[in-house]
This record gives C-alpha cells, sequence and structure tokens, in this order.
C-alpha cells in the first residue's frame, strides 16, 4: 500500500511525498506539474526538485491526478498501473475532430430515431477485452513528437490500435443527447475514443461532453486536494 500525503505532518519533498489532485477543468496534466514544482522549489529555496504525474488527464476533464516529488517519482510507472473510473457524458448527435469540446463540430446528426435499448446495447457492447484506436489529437509521442502537434501541422500521425479493457459500464441516465456514465477501465483507456467509437456503432455521431477521474487504482479523488488549497498550506508552512 503507497502512503499518500495527508497534510497532518511536515512534507518532505525530496525525500519522496506522493500527492492527490483535484485537477481544475482546462489545466494540462503538464501545467499542474509545473505549478506545484514551482511551488515546491520556491517554499525549499531551490533551483530543481522532481515532481511527475501518474496518469495524463486532457485540459478539458478535471478529476484526480496523482503526482509523485523527489525519490516518489520512481512510484509512478506503478501507480499508472491500476484500473481508472470515469464520470463521463457523450453527446449523441455530432462528431468533433478531438472527440471533444477541445476542438468545434463537424458534423451533425439526427438521433430522433434511436431508442434507448439500442443506447443500452451499444454501451454494452464495449465491455471486454478490445483493441482501441487513440485519438489523433492526444498525447501520444510518435519519434519524440506528440500526436497533436504532428495533427496541427495538417498531417497525419501514424497512430496504431492499443489494447484496453473496460471492465464496467453503468449507465446514470439517458436524456438525448447527452448519455451520463461511470466507466471503469484499464490505464492508457481513452474515454474520447470511446465516445466516438460509440456514435459509430450506431451509425450516427456523438463525442465526450464531459470527463472526470474518480479513482485511479486504490486512491478516489475524495481524498484529493485542490492546487490552491497546496499553495496555501506552503505559505502556512513558511509563516510557522
Amino acid at each position: 500500500m503507497i502512503e499518500v500525503y495527508n497534510f497532518d505532518r511536515e512534507p518532505d519533498f525530496l525525500a519522496g511525498e506522493v500527492i492527490l489532485f483535484d485537477k481544475p477543468k482546462d489545466w494540462s496534466s503538464f501545467d499542474v506539474v509545473n505549478k506545484i514544482r514551482y511551488l515546491i522549489s520556491d517554499f525549499l529555496k531551490i533551483k530543481k526538485i522532481k515532481v511527475g504525474h501518474a496518469g495524463t488527464l486532457d485540459p478539458l476533464a478535471t478529476g484526480l491526478l496523482i503526482l509523485c516529488t523527489g525519490k516518489s517519482t520512481k512510484l509512478i510507472e506503478e501507480l499508472q498501473e491500476g484500473e481508472k473510473i470515469y464520470n463521463a457524458i457523450f453527446q449523441l448527435g455530432a462528431t468533433t475532430p478531438s472527440y471533444d469540446l477541445e476542438t468545434e463540430i463537424d458534423q451533425s446528426f439526427d438521433y430522433s430515431h434511436i431508442t434507448e435499448n439500442q443506447i443500452v446495447e451499444t454501451i454494452n457492447s464495449f465491455l471486454g477485452e478490445s483493441m482501441q484506436m487513440p485519438p489523433e489529437y492526444s498525447a501520444i509521442k510518435i519519434k519524440g513528437k506528440r500526436a497533436y502537434e504532428i495533427k496541427r501541422k495538417g498531417r497525419e500521425p501514424k497512430l496504431v490500435h492499443k489494447p484496453i479493457n473496460i471492465s464496467e459500464i453503468k449507465i446514470n441516465s439517458i436524456s438525448l443527447p447527452f448519455i451520463n456514465l461511470t466507466i471503469t477501465c484499464s490505464k492508457g483507456t481513452y474515454i474520447r475514443s470511446i465516445a466516438n467509437d460509440f456514435g459509430k456503432r450506431l451509425d450516427n455521431g456523438a463525442f465526450l461532453y464531459y470527463l472526470r477521474r474518480l479513482k485511479s487504482g486504490q486512491f478516489d479523488v475524495k481524498n484529493a486536494v485542490e492546487i490552491e488549497f497546496f499553495e496555501n498550506f506552503l505559505k502556512k508552512m513558511k509563516q510557522n
């Protein structure tokens, strides 16, 4: 069992801490890492400290982001292995190039004929192991460059299918065009790609309207802190 820093003792960032953050919307995972690295470096009055995250969240997503400092960065690979649980909302009847709201809608479809039974059957078809094609607008590296960088330059990134496993999908509500889901899946699963493929399997279109990571392995967003809390905590530590 990996210990999480609970803010009940003096932190030892160099020896290593595992800290759970609730990532805000419109921040990339790298934005959070850079901000926390700056805050810790300023607190310790040092130029450099290792800080890394255990599993990327897209900028529009919120929720659990695990950060490791100092020697605990060695735990990142282990921390990434756990199953992930997300709350996701798919929007039916349209597509976007990025499969989410990072890009504008490029196609619209009539979904008035689609029944609730069709939606349930199609959602359930994603259960189990499968091969998934990552989004072209993703942070996957291809020969040292990220796929989204290649795509934004007008070229086609050469992506390959990746093995994933979806162990559970719970339909929380259907209020078309929105489908609210809780998805439990393996690491490396792109919920955006599930949304896009969901639309295709219905001979329609869909994209990811909302995403929040609730859990990663043994860790829960209920135990995560906001960046502002962390910043204020360090300020108080300085004063004491």
